[in-house]
């Protein structure tokens, strides 16, 4: 090394070489700080520091929580000459403590600076933040709690710290203090440089989220009672995408790309439950979450059968097995391989009628325990326990950025329909357009869905054009199209969809309405004695 070294003078004139060796990462373990909200095994690991000859230095709760346990600590104010101070506020920032934390210690200038003033350095610092997003989650959070506890000093420290990590080990994790203290054993009380950046990374992330926590919290929060404020912008200034990864994948879409799901909590598909079964693909995911969100539109026991991320069965009946029954017979060879979700509690019966297809993937608010020792058998098929999620928003990644968008939980008013046609439709007509509607909205644009009340009849799904789609769904119909119903997530632009929908024997369709064409569209289903009813609304999916 250094002999390559010498050459690069060589050649380079005025070059100088600095020779860097492991030795200048790894500093002695002399002084830690300890200031901790949350004290998971703080005694025992304070306690074995002590036992290397570590000296303590500590705040607050955490140093009466320390000497309870008979160790010998310092206290902040002892080493800054200053009392803490405004209730806890401040305790940590003085010079005295970040001195002796940010000076590099081969820089013989910062080290005079702190012989000058007195500054003994600190090699550790033990610091996790507020619980400010514990006591967010509480609904009954007043603001000026929230206010509270929003850390200042522990911040500054860790930042500190994790600036300084070749020269101070930072901790901000319960969970890394067993590998520090086995380390600390092995090297005669030192870090290796790669500890000492893995705990700098750790540290930058955690008061990144931290950040990240409040600023999301308060947002749209009025400061003088805590309430949501009106008019807030749904869609922010800033896309905070900080969400942990939960789990890697075994591949993507395809073998050949990497995948990882990212769950921001335990509710939806993303935190479900998972039960049983193999291992759940990104492929899995995409196609559960399409058949979660289908279900969730339903008040009624209802089944939702996707595959591809589009339904090739729904139905919602008076009990969860006929609803299987009937979403299973609009498509029964599609349903093959494919993915189910319910909105109740899987039942015996529904389970041991599912448990006779082929399926990848069950997602439920829970399972009966029959259902469970019957579904079990199946030792691949995956069983997920999912809980419903609240509004957020829709991201996808495009080339060189994002895009987000509220979520289309907009629901079909009575009041809001308008019927374009001579004939209305029956009131078996309209119960069959509702349920249509419903379903159509979570099919991939152009799509058009045959239906008679409470069950799906053909699926026509992510067509060029709104006829190709209803001639699709058509041809995917087993049972009679005769007296169905057709709904359509967008205006037809020309009559020749209804032409063909009303060849396959529709009666009545649903439809926003809007085409520059509306009038021949409408006179094409008088003349049909087609009932065409206008919501005013469009659902494409894309």
């Amino acid at each position: 090394m250094h002999a390559i070294g010498q050459q690069l003078e060589k050649n380079f004139p005025g070059l100088k070489v600095i020779y860097v060796t492991s030795e200048d990462f790894m500093p002695k373990i002399r002084r830690a700080l300890l200031s901790v909200t949350d004290k998971t095994g703080i005694v025992d690991f304070a306690r074995r520091l002590g036992r290397k000859g570590v000296e303590l230095v500590s705040t607050g709760g955490t140093a009466r929580l320390l000497r309870e346990a008979k160790l010998t600590v310092r206290d902040v104010s002892e080493v800054t000459g200053f009392p803490e101070m405004l209730g806890g506020r401040v305790k940590t920032l003085h010079p005295h403590i970040a001195g002796g934390i940010l000076a590099v210690r081969s820089d013989a200038g910062h080290m005079k600076a702190l012989e000058q003033h007195g500054i003994v350095p600190i090699d550790m610092v033990v610091v996790n933040l507020y619980a400010f997003e514990e006591t967010a989650a509480r609904p009954d959070a007043a603001f000026d709690e929230l206010i509270e506890n929003i850390d200042i000093g522990g911040p500054a420290l860790i930042r500190a710290a994790a600036k300084n990590f070749r020269d101070v080990a930072v901790v901000t994790n319960p969970r890394d203090y067993s590998r520090i203290l086995s380390e600390l054993s092995k090297r005669d009380g030192e870090l290796s440089p790669e500890t000492l950046w893995y705990l700098a990374q750790q540290a930058f992330a955690v008061t990144a989220s931290y950040d990240r926590t409040i600023s999301r919290t308060l947002t749209g929060l009025s400061p003088l009672d805590g309430a949501r404020e009106e008019n807030v912008e749904a869609l922010p200034a800033l896309l905070d995408l900080s969400v942990p990864r939960s789990v890697a994948l075994r591949y993507g879409e395809n073998p050949h790309q990497s995948a990882a799901l990212y769950a921001t909590g335990e509710t939806g598909v993303g935190g479900a439950r998972q039960l049983q079964g193999k291992e759940l693909s990104y492929n899995n995911l995409v196609d559960i979450d399409a058949a979660w969100q289908l279900v969730q539109e339903f008040n009624e026991p209802a089944v939702a059968i996707v595959k591809h991320t589009n339904p090739c069965g729904c139905a919602e009946q008076p009990t969860l097995a006929e609803a299987y029954r009937k979403a299973l017979e609009c498509d029964p060879v599609s349903a093959f391989g494919s993915i189910i979700a319910i909105n109740r509690v899987l039942d015996p019966e529904t389970a041991t009628a599912m448990a006779e297809l082929f399926i990848e993937a069950i997602a439920a608010p829970d399972f009966s325990r029959e259902a469970l020792k019957t579904l079990t058998k199946k030792r691949n098929l995956r069983l997920l326990q999912v809980s419903e999620t609240a509004p957020s928003l829709v991201i996808k990644s495009i080339s060189g950025g994002f895009l987000a968008q509220t979520e289309d939980r907009v629901t079909l008013r009575p009041d809001q329909l308008e019927v374009a046609t001579k004939r209305k439709p029956s009131a078996e007509e309209m119960a069959a357009l509702e349920f249509a509607w419903k379903v159509v909205k979570h099919v991939k644009s152009n799509a058009i869905v045959y239906a008679v009340a409470g069950q799906t009849v053909g699926v026509g799904a992510g067509q060029m054009s709104r006829v190709d789609a209803a001639r699709l769904g058509a041809s995917k119909a087993v049972l009679p199209l005769t007296r169905t119903v057709v709904a359509s997530d967008a205006f037809f632009p020309f009559p020749d969809g209804v032409e063909e929908i009303a060849r396959q024997g529709a009666t009545a369709v649903i439809q926003p309405g809007g085409s520059v064409r509306d009038k021949d569209v409408i006179a094409v289903a008088d003349r049909l004695k087609l009932a065409m009813v206008f919501t005013g609304i469009r659902h494409f999916r894309h």
